[in-house]
């Protein structure tokens, strides 16, 4: 692994640099997070709060951008957004969702007494 040669953090792209093209692959950086024992930081390809949201979510340790805010048509409000995005990203990662089924739906509602129940 990198962090045996010395690496202090894995800085792994998301997607070519300065395109805002997102994170094309999470299953990748999912491996990449899983195996890694220094800070995972995506270095590229952020496009939009949205897409820091998803690499903390992930579960990387943090989001190096430039572009996403520079080229931004209102750069301020999107380095605000993008704050915002981290905390919360990082927030339901520790959170954990919810297990995810591959089954029909369980209600999180009480059926009794409806129509045709």
């Amino acid at each position: 692994m990198l962090e045996d040669i010395g690496c202090a953090a894995i800085m792994p792209l998301a997607s070519l640099i300065g395109s805002g093209m997102g994170i094309l692959n999470p299953w990748n950086l999912r491996l990449i997070i899983d195996n890694a024992k220094v800070p995972v930081i995506v270095d590229a390809g952020v496009g939009t709060a949205s897409d820091a949201a998803i690499a903390m979510e992930l579960g990387c340790d943090g989001v190096l951008m430039n572009t996403a805010i520079a080229l931004a048509g209102q750069p301020v409000l999107m380095a605000s957004a993008m704050k915002k995005a981290v905390e919360a990203g990082r927030e339901a990662f520790l959170a954990g969702r919810m297990p995810r089924k591959f089954y029909s739906a369980d209600p999180s509602s009480p059926t009794s007494g409806l129509i045709g129940s």
